[in-house]
């Protein structure tokens, strides 16, 4: 977790780009290009952050300032990122369910035996 959040549910855009270290106009720049940027707006229409938008920033960040990638290249870095998270979570439901059918068919080879 981000160092900062105080255990608060949702944060203000000025707190998230202080946190951050980077200025509230380029939070709602990379919310525009960055699909993985998604804050709620309450009734006023203000931005409210949640913990896992904050991480997500800082990644962003990290990708864009440290690592020297382009905004093209971070998105799409997150997007393969995002299909593998996908394709893993996948795998491992499979080798569950085949852990579960082995055990139900040595359950059954025991009935004839």
């Amino acid at each position: 977790m981000p160092k900062g959040l105080q255990g608060k549910m949702y944060y203000s855009i000025s707190e998230v780009a202080e946190m951050v270290g980077v200025v509230p106009y380029v939070l709602r720049f990379w919310e525009k290009e960055f699909p993985h940027i998604k804050p709620r707006k309450n009734r006023a229409g203000n931005r409210t952050y949640q913990a896992k938008d904050i991480q997500r920033i800082m990644q962003i960040k990290r990708l864009l300032y440290e690592q020297g990638f382009t905004i093209e290249g971070a998105r799409n870095f997150l997007k393969k990122e995002g299909k593998q998270v996908t394709e893993n979570s996948s795998a491992e439901r499979t080798r569950a369910l085949l852990h579960e059918i082995r055990l139900e068919l040595e359950d059954i080879l025991k009935l004839f035996s």
